[in-house]
């Protein structure tokens, strides 16, 4: 008796190890995918007969918008079982995690526009080059801006930064510091400028408490909304006052 009972706890462990390691390299995959995802870019440039050598703003807009949606569908695809488990539970639970959601951006929001304050005022920065491109976007195809800022990339950030890195870390804090630490490392990785490397914590800030979203509520859905209402609210803020 107490040898099969031994044997059944082994392969228990075997399974829960197996487990561990897919996840582990599910959020490794996404990762590596979204990373590599700029070389998604020749698609449509080679679909559309795009000439690169007079690239335009709208041209860029149009790449980076089919760009997104194929990068949706990798990410979907890979986490197509977790997201279709997440989302009945989601449908039971809406209320109380877009309650946990709101109360968390709120704070992030706060710690964003404090430390873009005070990074205005030490250093001569207006703002990250990032935000001046996005700006630059908004202005030639707001609309379709509003789509792939707004709901597209939330989706694949989500799916990528809480999602993925949520398979990787299971300790709590370490979980929302990395996720936090590499989304807002991402939005200022290849700047020539090294006090735009500031602009890291208020990124990072935002995406570590969409992280701490994503782990209080399990579920992935409530941050990718917290993250889509973040981004919608700016991008039509910027078209309104243009």
């Amino acid at each position: 008796m107490k040898k099969v009972l031994l044997k059944e706890k082994e392969t228990l462990s075997s399974n829960e190890r197996k487990k561990r390691i897919l996840a582990i390299c599910k959020g490794l995959l996404s990762l590596g995918i979204f990373l590599l995802s700029g070389y998604l870019q020749i698609i449509p440039i080679i679909i559309f007969n795009i000439d690169t050598n007079n690239y335009t703003n709208k041209d860029l807009a149009l790449v980076n918008a089919f760009t997104d949606v194929l990068l949706v569908i990798i990410l979907v695809a890979i986490y197509f079982k977790d997201l279709k488990e997440q989302f009945k539970k989601f449908k039971k639970n809406y209320k109380n995690d877009l309650d946990t959601g709101l109360k968390y951006w709120i704070v992030g929001l706060v710690i964003m526009c404090v430390t873009n304050i005070l990074i205005s005022i030490i250093t001569p920065l207006a703002s990250s080059s990032n935000e001046t491109a996005v700006q630059s976007l908004i202005q030639v195809t707001p609309f379709l801006m509003l789509i792939t800022a707004g709901i597209i990339a939330p989706i694949t950030e989500e799916l990528t930064f809480r999602e993925g890195f949520r398979k990787i870390f299971t300790n709590k804090w370490l979980y929302c510091f990395a996720s936090g630490f590499v989304f807002g490392l991402l939005h200022v990785f290849g700047s020539n400028n090294p006090l735009e490397y500031l602009y890291i914590v208020p990124y990072g800030s935002l995406g570590f408490f969409f992280a701490l979203t994503r782990y209080e509520t399990d579920n992935i859905y409530s941050s990718i909304c917290m993250h889509a209402i973040h981004n919608t609210t700016l991008v039509l803020l910027s078209i309104l006052t243009f």
